[in-house]
């Protein structure tokens, strides 16, 4: 088995291109798997990322600002809309033949529009950003303590430079 991408768009107030936006998201799943493999983090042995590159199956959502505040508030007690949920599933990989569903990211495209124009870039450039930010979290990074947001916001940026979503 092959690891795999699905990407569902679930709202319909933003026009999204979903066949370039899935083709986006794979790349900077490729760039993801890239990144922690030139350096690996501490939590993640080469071979885990390996493993993840080659059998993980992430899937991410697409959603409005109803929807995504529905689930901050639901999982993270928050009554407000966000930009990007993550829920990791499983790190560790399952027998040989069993599928292994690592994540889920949850984007309100409604979002992404609002701070693509705030912070003066793209629609695409945004996306792609709150892919990559929601995948590291899949992944175990977080940026509650200083150190840590340095190390996920340092990735973040090499992945998006590398695979063109310059600001």
């Amino acid at each position: 088995m092959t690891g795999q991408l699905t990407v569902s768009n679930r709202q319909k107030r933003v026009p999204v291109d979903l066949s370039e936006l899935e083709a986006a998201y794979e790349k900077l799943r490729l760039g993801v798997f890239a990144n922690l493999a030139a350096a690996p983090p501490p939590h993640l042995k080469k071979r885990a990322i390996t493993a993840l590159a080659g059998r993980g199956s992430f899937s991410v959502a697409l959603v409005s600002n109803k929807q995504i505040k529905a689930l901050n508030k639901d999982w993270m007690g928050k009554d407000k809309p966000t930009d990007v949920l993550s829920f990791p599933l499983d790190l560790d990989p399952p027998p040989p033949g069993v599928p292994w569903e690592v994540g889920e990211i949850i984007v309100s495209v409604e979002r992404a529009a609002e701070q693509a124009e705030e912070l003066g870039h793209s629609f695409k450039r945004e996306m792609a950003f709150l892919f990559v930010h929601g995948m590291l979290h899949v992944l175990g990074f977080d940026h509650m303590e200083p150190a840590e947001e340095k190390e996920m916001f340092r990735r973040q940026k090499q992945i998006l430079d590398k695979a063109g979503f310059r600001r």
